[in-house]
């Protein structure tokens, strides 16, 4: 649809000949000034701001400012539209060109006077360049020779048509015209030499004869072609009202699917790949506002990369990934709490843009609210939120604290090409340091934290045989809080004799790598490692942990000193249990 306007720039100039040629040809004066030198200060003010600023001398030795050349009818919609908007003096009137003798402004203009000389604009819009008229000549057959289409009314008609039109109308139409690429001035309603010459580039690109003023058929063309693109989504209004919403939504993509409170669920009808909508409806205040934007960013719907915005009693999520672009908003409102969300395919974003648009402005608030309760006959899981998949991490380990500001020791596969990493699942976390050698990583939470409790090493040596134990979310943060599984320490040395490994006889789960290894005070001998079974599977109570001192080493490279002790002691499970909760910390790496 986009085309330059320099293809049709003869045409453009051959209407607005035409155009100011009428009798009816005036101006805008907006100011007059005693001095040619205030006149071109005011001149090159007034030009930052408006456009078809001139500048002329007129009798008594004064300087007049004015905007034109225009018809009668767009010069009077000039004048009531700029004066409203307070853009040029309440006392500005019409004037003619008989009043004015030589141009001052621009400079180096010639021939002003004479508007059927005026040149057209050379790029779309009310803006206006010094360049010369190109020859007809210069311009390829096609151009040369158009193949016009019949207009539907005379040029007269479509004068009267257009005055027909109120302020909003006009401002539509200067939209649609700077949506095909055709105008790129202020939309004001104000039809200018700009906004003519812009209908003109347009007539002559869809082969209608060039006139600057577009019939009323035209028109409707315009905005066929404006909504084209729209075409077989079957866009139409639809009132839930047990949501209590009523809008525009894409139902030749989208059909209703269930309820779910606070969703009503329409699901794709597979002529758009991940086309969903969801309308949201439930009672509360602002806490149960904060409270949905918080669960939303946990959908697998609201992918992590994209802008949000919680302002008040409003908020926006926007997410996008390789295969879909989610937005949703919501508003609270006399205690009710709606809005929509949007999903569609990444790389469609034309439509995704105009059908958002078409959504948002025909959002209505009706009465009737979505009862809690409904939808309750949906399977129901932990990993589900009102029939929604919840956002689930790429691979969870388990880490535990080693000083005060949250610094955290886990394994090095935790963090391996992770987009995000994050500390029970909310407190986002960076690599400070890691050796994947020995499997290890440290992490510092990007915001500092305060743990209840942090690891303090053993540096005596156990006894063989002696009781330990691991903490660990052996179910990938299924449960809230670790758990403690116990077992013994079987040799201070790895099968193949490794000084830096401890091996256990204890039966883990995947989970609980990364987790502190506990001695039988609550002491941290070190970490254990991932399970790795090569082309020998080891029994399934064989495990391995990374000593402690290891672990001493990376920490004091990035000077990092955690607490000691060098003494063997005991504590009753239930204590050790409550010490484990607040020092191991749920690791999860996200695509």
């Amino acid at each position: 649809m986009l085309r330059l306007v320099t293809a049709a720039l003869f045409f453009v100039v051959m209407a607005t000949k035409s155009l100011f040629a009428q009798d009816d040809t005036v101006w805008v004066q907006i100011e007059a000034q005693p001095t040619l030198a205030q006149a071109l200060d005011r001149a090159r003010d007034y030009s930052g701001d408006l456009q078809d600023v001139n500048g002329f001398s007129v009798r008594g030795g004064w300087y007049a400012i004015v905007l034109g050349p225009y018809l009668r009818d767009d010069a009077e919609q000039v004048l009531r539209v700029y004066r409203a908007e307070g853009r040029i003096p309440r006392d500005s009137f019409i004037a003619y060109s008989a009043n004015f003798d030589s141009q001052y402004w621009p400079v180096g203009s010639a021939g002003l006077t004479d508007p059927a000389t005026a040149p057209a604009d050379t790029v779309a819009g009310d803006a206006t360049t010094d360049t010369a008229t190109p020859q007809p000549e210069q311009q390829p057959e096609a151009v040369a020779e158009p193949d016009i289409r019949q207009p539907d009314e005379t040029l007269r008609e479509a004068r009267a048509s257009e005055a027909a039109l109120t302020r909003e109308e006009r401002m539509d139409l200067q939209r649609l015209l700077q949506w095909a690429g055709f105008y790129n001035a202020s939309i004001d309603g104000a039809f200018g030499r700009g906004t003519r010459a812009s209908m003109a580039a347009w007539q002559d690109a869809n082969n209608h004869e060039p006139t600057g003023v577009l019939t009323t058929g035209q028109r409707a063309e315009l905005l066929a072609q404006y909504n084209a693109i729209l075409n077989g989504l079957d866009l139409r209004r639809v009132t839930d009202s047990r949501s209590g919403i009523d809008m525009k939504l894409p139902m030749g993509a989208v059909k209703f699917d269930s309820y779910e409170a606070p969703f009503a669920h329409y699901a794709a009808t597979g002529s758009v790949p991940h086309a969903r909508v969801l309308l949201i409806s439930q009672e509360g205040d602002r806490n149960t506002l904060y409270g949905l934007y918080d669960i939303m960013q946990t959908l697998e719907i609201v992918p992590l990369n994209g802008p949000r915005k919680l302002d008040g009693d409003s908020f926006t999520l926007v997410g996008e990934n390789a295969q879909f672009v989610s937005h949703t908003q919501a508003t609270l409102k006399d205690g009710q709490i709606k809005g929509f969300t949007l999903i569609w395919p990444t790389g469609d974003e034309t439509r995704r843009s105009r059908l958002l648009g078409e959504m948002q402005d025909s959002f209505a608030r009706i009465d009737g609210v979505l009862d809690p309760a409904a939808g309750s006959n949906l399977e129901q899981r932990v990993d589900l939120v009102s029939g929604l998949d919840v956002r689930q991490p790429k691979l969870n380990r388990s880490g535990f604290y080693v000083d005060d500001k949250g610094t955290v020791v886990t394994t090095a596969d935790a963090v391996a090409a992770c987009s995000r990493i994050t500390l029970d699942g909310e407190n986002d976390a960076r690599v400070l340091g890691s050796d994947a050698a020995l499997g290890v990583a440290v992490l510092r939470p990007v915001q500092a934290l305060a743990p209840a409790t942090v690891a303090r090493f053993q540096t005596a040596v156990p006894r063989l045989q002696s009781e330990i134990a691991v903490a660990g979310y052996s179910f990938g943060g299924v449960l809230d809080a670790p758990t403690l599984t116990f077992g013994t320490l079987a040799d201070l040395r790895g099968l193949q004799g490794q000084e830096n490994l401890d091996r256990l006889a204890l039966a883990a789960m995947p989970g609980d790598a990364g987790g502190p290894v506990f001695d039988t005070g609550g002491e941290v001998l070190g970490m254990l490692l991932p399970r790795v079974d090569g082309a020998q599977k080891l029994p399934e109570d064989v495990s391995f942990a990374l000593d402690g001192t290891e672990i001493r080493k990376l920490l004091a490279s990035l000077n990092i000193t955690p607490s000691e002790i060098g003494q063997i002691t005991n504590m009753p499970p239930e204590d050790m249990t409550i010490r484990a909760a607040g020092m191991t910390v749920l690791v999860s790496c996200w695509e």
